[in-house]
């Protein structure tokens, strides 16, 4: 066996849970390293089985009841106290964000540039689609234009 295999049974061979197989004694008895770790392993399991906790006072239950009334009954810190509330401090953090997101996309063309760097000359062809894209509600409510195309497919086709 190697070393590192024998380094994760050392906790469980302190503490006495597993029995050292035929392969980990060999081990054991050829490595010096081995060995001296497992011994200090035994001892420190030694030590903690000697420790005691230590006896609460007999007024803490009176105390620890006091101080959460005391803490309960405390007015917020102040206007910030609510940034302390997990929920509230991620969701002013996502407004926070998509704010900033907004305001930063909200100059630029969807293509690409920046709305103030292109200026397109009306009567052009690239002008008159973009007036047209920018009115589209205006005219798909303007019955006259309806009365037009009728008129000029009539005068085409006599």
């Amino acid at each position: 066996m190697k070393c590192e295999e024998i380094h994760e049974l050392m906790p469980d061979l302190a503490a006495g849970m597993t029995s050292a197989s035929p392969q980990v004694t060999e081990h054991l008895r050829a490595c010096s390293d081995c060995t001296g770790k497992l011994q200090e392993f035994q001892r420190t399991m030694s030590l903690l089985d000697e420790w005691k906790a230590p006896e609460p006072s007999p007024y803490f239950d009176t105390r620890l009841y006091a101080r959460l009334r005391e803490e309960k009954a405390k007015a917020p810190a102040g206007w910030m106290a609510w940034l302390r509330r997990p929920a509230l401090a991620v969701s002013f953090a996502l407004a926070l964000v998509v704010g900033v997101s907004l305001v930063e996309q909200g100059g630029r063309n969807p293509h690409g540039g920046s709305q103030s760097a292109q200026v397109v000359e009306p009567g052009t062809a690239v002008g008159d689609l973009q007036a047209l894209d920018k009115n589209d509600d205006l005219y798909s409510d303007f019955d006259v234009l309806d009365d037009l195309t009728v008129q000029s497919d009539v005068t085409a086709n006599p």
